[in-house]
């Protein structure tokens, strides 16, 4: 008889406690609906301990007012990062007990409350990589990608901040996931100029472009074709090995990696620019050679062996590389801006010389020495800097450099318009 008085007494307390977190849930309820989601917060607080024996329902419903609540908090900038994170976990488990009880009641605006969290949390990463905040914007491209799996730019994205962060082995965990993922970032992208604003927008599908092409709102439409990542995330990935002392090691993982993509080029460049890193120069040679073989009128290729040349500050054969992009590609607008950017290298240490000079007879004769090479060096530099100007007029940093070498020039009347134009 005793054991009969104790199962009754525990479902009565059973009993008791769902009817107090249903009252809990209720009152969470009404104070989010009241605009109070604070206190909501707090009273579900109170009922997470005993949630475990509440239905499938009780627990969505649960989920659904907490994930809410959060995200009020965070949208009035309470604990925002915090909140979002908590949001996207309640919603998220909300998704997880309907599907598993297959009653679909909340879910759908779950889905979306999701979705709104995780462009919130890529717009945030973005305002903290502009103020230098990199190891906090990496951390939310990583839970927005978490939030949607599909999305995966959203991980290399993330990689490449904990690289900006100098959180390096964070990074190549997330490297090595993309790698795992056969992640390669390469597509295409369909742009058009919106009339209205006069920004470029791009498209998934070019039909899409196109539509909008042609109603009128947009013009200009062009097409990107965005290249394969491998080549940086193995790149990346071989940079930390090294930094860490693992050369054979970074050696091998690039090595495996063309093996597994042969048709990709821009591994065979990283495996390259390591071997140049590790002053191996004659196998450097030789893996450019062989991508020479394969693509010698690939523009974007002798492009980027001009980028390694120029990093390993074999200037001779960087220009060689650029002119060779110019002569296949002639409106390559960032081989002329590379160009120009190699000569103008050679003016800063003619300008720290001149920085140093006194007053003496001797300094003034050096002074005009100087002053005549750099002249020489303006000139060298002019005709790639007014080609990128034409090419890409929008481009206000090549125009404020190309007025410098103007008036460095004493071209005033040439000055005098370009300054007009910006």
């Amino acid at each position: 008889m005793k054991s009969k008085y104790v199962m009754l007494a525990s479902a009565m307390l059973i009993s008791v406690a769902t009817f107090a977190q249903k009252d809990q849930i209720k009152a969470a309820e009404k104070a989010f609906k009241g605009g109070n989601s604070q206190e909501a917060v707090t009273i579900l607080q109170g009922a997470e301990s005993v949630m475990a024996n509440a239905t499938d329902a009780e627990k969505a419903q649960f989920f659904f007012v907490q994930g809410n609540s959060l995200l009020d908090l965070a949208n009035k900038k309470v604990d925002t990062d915090k909140n979002l994170s908590l949001a996207a976990k309640s919603f998220q488990d909300l998704i997880a007990v309907e599907k598993a009880s297959e009653k679909l009641k909340y879910s759908t605006q779950a889905a979306t409350s999701v979705a709104e969290i995780k462009y919130k949390l890529i717009n945030n990463a973005i305002e903290d990589s502009k103020v230098d905040k990199h190891a906090e914007s990496a951390k939310k491209l990583y839970d927005a990608y978490l939030l949607d799996k599909k999305d995966t730019i959203n991980l290399y994205y993330a990689a490449s901040t904990y690289v900006n962060a100098k959180e390096y082995t964070t990074a190549f965990k997330l490297y090595d996931e993309l790698k795992n993922l056969n992640y390669s970032g390469k597509g295409v992208l369909y742009m058009a100029v919106n009339k209205m604003s006069g920004e470029e927008n791009s498209y998934a599908t070019a039909q899409e472009r196109d539509r909008y092409v042609k109603i009128g709102t947009h013009e200009k439409p062009r097409t990107e074709v965005i290249p394969s990542k491998r080549g940086e995330i193995y790149k990346n990935m071989a940079l930390i090995l090294v930094e860490q002392g693992k050369t054979e090691e970074a050696k091998k993982s690039i090595s495996d990696a063309r093996k597994a993509n042969p048709d990709d080029t821009s591994l065979t460049l990283t495996e390259a620019n390591l071997y140049l890193e590790t002053k191996d120069f004659d196998t450097y040679k030789k893996l450019i050679a062989e991508v020479l073989e394969k693509s010698p009128n690939d523009p974007d290729l002798v492009f980027n062996l001009g980028v390694l040349s120029y990093n390993a500050k074999n200037n001779a054969d960087a220009e060689k590389y650029y002119l060779r992009a110019i002569q296949i590609k002639p409106d390559y607008v960032n081989a002329y801006l590379n160009l120009a950017i190699l000569k103008l290298d050679a003016d800063k240490k003619l300008f720290d010389e001149i920085q140093k000079l006194g007053n003496s007879e001797k300094d003034n004769k050096r002074y005009e020495v100087l002053k005549k090479q750099r002249e020489v060096v303006f000139k060298d530099a002019l005709p790639f800097l007014e080609k990128a100007t034409e090419l890409d007029p929008a481009n206000k940093e090549v125009k404020s450099t190309l007025l410098s070498v103007y008036r460095a020039l004493e071209m005033t009347d040439k000055a005098k318009e370009l300054k007009a134009k910006m």
